[in-house]
């Protein structure tokens, strides 16, 4: 099958058929995303200890910023390239693949420059503690570098699927996992490396997923790749990649902002342990959010080209498809966690204070998962048709809105009516979720007019 006919089949074959050729690749991809951090949890949590998924927990809030700009650019060009398609003009196609790389190059050198200049003072932001800095500290010494690589990565596999190749961007994330997993064993278990044994299994592995999707968009097979013209650096094409992608972008900075203020309250009302738990369950929490993200991403270039190319029916077809999978990945999600809580935290440590604070987390965090589905794939449908303001709010929502006064208020409220503050906590997540899903639905009401052009 030649390119054309790769993309033709965006605007011609079934809907159903359609999401699951491009999401089921996705949500592998995203599993496998997910697996280079479960594997790094499972890793230290039995060989290493407590104190170490702790440190490591920390390191999250500040990888999620560098992936803040990883997904700025990928998601933004994805997208972009997707609408493009629609319009057939593959000149302006492979344009957004050279920029989109420009743009990589560019940020990949302010996070990097950025972490090891100013390293201590950004862990502790983040809530690091005299116990926890040293295995922080020695994990990101290791992987910053590394990040740089994991956003090369989802970038060019976004545009792989975008430009018809969602199985090749699948198996490319596959490799990297089964390399991760084999290097973790190796360094952590082998030769007791620590959590820098982690840190190296997680760069080496990104760093060959990242030179394999290079390779893709070399070879003169590829009907999108990188060719002389595309190198030019063009400020329109900049621009609409930064303000489709900003919604990605905005959220991951958010999380990461949210995440710092939540561990300073994990901290004083349950310590270092309690910052440990809560790194468990968002690691299952992430996994979840992981299956919903891939089905976003299969619904991406099916959206995206088909606004493009003038056919709102399809449009509407996908949302509401991509909409009712999303709900029972949230649904189920939730079930496991409120049935199976203290199995899921043995998957990652034997610690029994660890366990024991993370079972109501589980509980509180996830049962109102199937409207976290709903919020998602609201935001990722209007990043897809090039709406960026409905999805910066749609992502924001959670938690910047709402999430981060709930970590101060709710907390206060428990105490007051004689309860526990870190329950309080906890609980302010499943408020936010609930008030975010509400404002999601109220902003989709004011676009039905996208669908409406086709009745």
């Amino acid at each position: 099958m030649n390119q054309i006919d790769r993309t033709k089949e965006l605007e011609t074959r079934n809907i159903g058929s359609l999401l699951w050729m491009f999401a089921l690749p996705s949500i592998i991809s995203h599993i496998i995303a997910s697996v280079y951090n479960i594997v790094d949890r499972v890793f230290l949590g039995q060989y290493v200890g407590a104190l170490a998924i702790a440190g490591l927990a920390i390191t999250m809030p500040v990888m999620n910023i560098i992936h803040a700009f990883g997904s700025l650019v990928g998601a933004g060009s994805a997208a972009r390239m997707s609408i493009i398609l629609g319009k057939k003009d593959y000149n302006w196609a492979e344009k957004i693949l050279g920029n989109s790389l420009l743009l990589t190059f560019f940020f990949g050198f302010l996070f990097v420059t950025g972490g090891y200049l100013f390293m201590d003072k950004i862990l502790t932001l983040f809530g690091a503690s005299e116990d926890t800095i040293s295995y922080a500290r020695e994990y990101m010494d290791i992987v910053l570098p590394g990040m740089f690589m994991t956003t090369l990565t989802f970038n060019l596999t976004g545009l792989m699927r975008s430009s018809g190749y969602p199985q090749k961007s699948m198996w490319i994330m596959v490799s990297g996992a089964i390399v991760n997993i084999g290097l973790d064993a190796l360094f952590i278990y082998v030769l007791d490396w620590g959590i820098a044994g982690a840190a190296w299994a997680t760069t080496l592995s990104m760093t060959g997923t990242a030179i394999a999707a290079v390779i893709h968009f070399i070879q003169p097979k590829s009907f999108i790749r990188f060719r002389k013209h595309a190198w030019a650096p063009k400020l329109y094409i900049f621009r609409n990649i930064l303000m489709i992608g900003m919604s990605p972008f905005l959220m991951n900075v958010a999380a990461s902002a949210v995440v710092a203020l939540l561990n300073r309250q994990l901290i004083r009302y349950g310590g270092d342990f309690a910052v440990g738990a809560y790194g468990i369950v968002n690691t299952f929490a992430s996994l979840s959010v992981m299956l919903i993200f891939g089905v976003c991403q299969g619904m991406q270039p099916i959206a995206g080209y088909n606004y493009g190319a003038g056919h709102p029916l399809r449009l509407k077809a996908v949302y509401q498809l991509a909409m009712k999978v999303n709900v029972l990945i949230g649904f189920v999600g939730a079930v496991l966690a409120l049935t199976l809580p203290g199995l899921l935290l043995r998957a990652f440590t034997n610690d029994p204070e660890v366990i024991r604070i993370g079972i109501p987390a589980m509980r509180f965090i996830m049962v109102m998962f199937p409207l976290v589905g709903f919020t998602i794939t609201n935001s990722n449908f209007f990043q897809s048709i090039d709406k960026p303001w409905i999805a910066i709010v749609t992502s924001l929502s959670r938690q910047v809105l709402f999430l981060a006064p709930m970590i101060y208020i709710v907390p206060t409220i428990f105490i007051d009516l004689g309860g526990n503050g870190l329950t309080g906590v906890w609980a302010s997540m499943t408020i936010s979720d609930v008030l975010g899903a509400l404002l999601a639905f109220l902003l989709m009401l004011t676009q039905r007019h996208v669908f409406r052009k086709a009745e």
